[in-house]
């Protein structure tokens, strides 16, 4: 999920033991949460949705790639052929029919899906959505000049050649380069399109819940510009969306209810108010100011602990374990962090523990871990060496083994030292006041260690955006990836494979890469799902060695919601809220 299901991931999200990591495979463990049955929920009135960020990351569905933004443009303004199942708890990460009339047909070991459209299904002008749009869909993601950011499972699985540096030989719709080999890859018959893949995809259907695989109308395909007035095929349709002020959602009067087996959209308008600064959100929220608000950020360390420990809010918040792990990548080209002992110095450097507290401590924010892949997916987690086992490292840091990490490094790698102890490394990180607390807390234990260090700030809306650019990115990157659904071969490959759609390590020209790709390629092609595992775990130890991620945090989250919102669940696969589910109560 990557995102991170970004967060797909989430940026910035107690003496314990370090092995308390594990007990989190007990996942989604709900505090003062509600939920309504669809016979009490309520039709009508304006759904209200606030947030510290100036905008979306992205509202083109070939480029939505965190969990949040999946859910909620899933739910009202985009169909997939196939979906989560909107209700909570386990069931929730079932797969169900939307666009198709069932979740895909395999065949030719699992080498060829086919999927069959239901009747019915129309555009927001009335136009039905047809074989061709979602064939046309599929293909902007193909479109990397035009289409940047977006998940890249389709790209790795359709059976069409790569070229030498490992890209498509089909360059997407614009410029139809290799058309030919897409159509080859994705065809229609009909009303029935047919998936070739180059290798043997049993959880195939699982990769066309994400947008990406949603029809697109190419006549209103605006390229780049489609970000922000994508063409409606859901229950509702975009009215305005301007950055740093809102977006205002409307029913989609030509939405056909009967081709839609599980949408029910409850709210006659659905407003999205950017760009609140966090202080008047907080107060919003804590005084129930606007009831029928729903809150998509945390509150404020401080103030989140206040609003869970309010009897009064009860019924108002969720607080879960939820799919991410956070982290920070580190980007290990040339010139950048390509000094694995400079790397593992910041690791041991870093005050884990003054972190946890000022986010929330154990309770609100969650506890240290050792791997990419969190435990709930259980049977590829492992308990990986080294990193947080290791003797040397102390929660609260270890500025004089840092030290003589950097010392180490003075020979074996005299460019990096010369700007790790001079120049000073430059961290990417979310604009906010937890975050700009936490750049003091980190400059201190890295300075004690003799490295300097720059924070670079993004406005929250924008940073993804930016550090995906390997371009604009520097040497440190705040992150959090989930799983896209119980398989590591959705974040081990995504995080640090060229590849992958989420790899801000930028590993590929690092001495470790070409034996990591090569565990990394046969845990994909491997059937057997015990011995996949053993791979995966494998890997996993692999890039803790590396050092390619530091400091993983198994991380939980906070939701809050206004005192006439119902309908509210936690949706597991998504990580966030079950947004169809929600209404404004009378």
């Amino acid at each position: 999920m990557s995102g991170f299901k970004t967060a797909k991931a989430v940026l910035g999200r107690r003496v314990l033991a370090t092995t308390a990591a594990l007990a989190l495979a007990t996942a989604g463990v709900l505090v003062g949460t509600t939920s309504a049955d669809a016979a009490t929920a309520k039709t009508g009135g304006t759904l209200y949705f606030i947030t510290h960020a100036e905008q979306f990351d992205h509202v083109d569905p070939a480029r939505v790639y965190t969990g949040r933004a999946i859910a909620f443009f899933n739910s009202y303004l985009y169909r997939n052929l196939v979906a989560y199942k909107p209700v909570k708890g386990a069931a929730g990460s079932s797969l169900v029919a939307d666009l198709a009339t069932n979740t895909g047909v395999p065949s030719n070991n699992a080498k060829t899906w086919k999927f069959t459209l239901r009747s019915g299904i129309t555009w927001e002008d009335g136009s039905a959505v047809t074989c061709a749009d979602v064939a046309y869909g599929v293909s902007r993601a193909f479109a990397a000049d035009v289409i940047t950011d977006g998940p890249q499972y389709l790209v790795q699985a359709l059976d069409i050649p790569k070229n030498d540096d490992g890209s498509s030989k089909y360059a997407g719709p614009y410029k139809k380069t290799g058309q030919a080999l897409y159509d080859k890859a994705v065809s229609c018959s009909g009303n029935t399109v047919t998936f070739k893949l180059n290798r043997p995809f049993a959880d195939f259907n699982y990769a066309l819940t994400y947008p990406a695989g949603a029809p697109v109308k190419q006549s209103k395909d605006t390229g780049d510009k489609y970000d922000l007035r994508p063409f409606a095929s859901g229950p509702y349709k975009i009215k305005k969306y301007k950055i740093g002020d809102e977006m205002v959602l409307v029913r989609n009067s030509k939405w056909n209810r009967s081709s839609d087996t599980f949408r029910t959209p409850y709210p006659d308008d659905i407003v999205v108010r950017f760009g609140l600064a966090e202080d008047v959100r907080d107060q919003i929220m804590m005084e129930d100011q606007i009831p029928n608000t729903v809150n998509l950020n945390g509150l404020q360390p401080t103030n989140n602990i206040a609003y869970f420990e309010d009897p009064t809010k009860k019924n108002q918040r969720m607080n879960v374990y939820d799919p991410y792990v956070r982290y920070a990548a580190m980007n290990v080209s040339k010139g950048h962090m390509d000094c694995l002992a400079i790397r593992k110095a910041v690791f041991f450097a870093i005050n884990t523990q003054a972190l946890i507290d000022l986010s929330g401590g154990l309770v609100y924010y969650g506890e240290p871990g050792d791997n990419p892949v969190k435990p709930v997916l259980g049977l590829d987690y492992t308990k990986t060496k080294g990193n947080i086992h290791d003797p040397n490292w102390k929660i609260t840091g270890n500025p004089d083994y840092a030290k003589s990490l950097v010392e180490g490094a003075k020979a074996s790698c005299p460019d990096a030292y010369k700007k790790a102890t001079a120049d000073g490394i430059v961290w990417d990180i979310a604009q906010s006041a937890t975050n700009q607390k936490a750049s003091q807390l980190i400059t201190t234990a890295l300075n004690a260690a003799g490295i300097q260090i720059k924070f670079n700030f993004i406005p929250s809306g924008q940073y993804y955006s930016t550090v995906m650019n390997p371009a604009k990115q520097n040497d440190i990157s705040s992150a959090g990836w989930g799983a896209d659904w119980a398989n590591a071969s959705t974040v081990l490959p995504e995080l640090f494979t060229q590849e992958g759609g989420f790899n801000l390590s930028q590993n590929w020209n690092d001495a470790a890469y070409a034996a990591f790709k090569k565990l990394s390629d046969s845990g994909k092609n491997e059937t057997n799902r015990a011995k996949q595992a053993a791979i995966w775990k494998q890997a996993s130890q692999y890039v803790m060695d590396q050092y390619w991620i530091i400091r993983p945090i198994f991380g939980k989250g906070q939701f809050q919601w206004g005192s006439k919102v119902g309908g509210v669940y936690y949706w597991e696969p998504q990580g966030t809220f079950g947004f169809g589910g929600l209404y404004v109560k009378a």
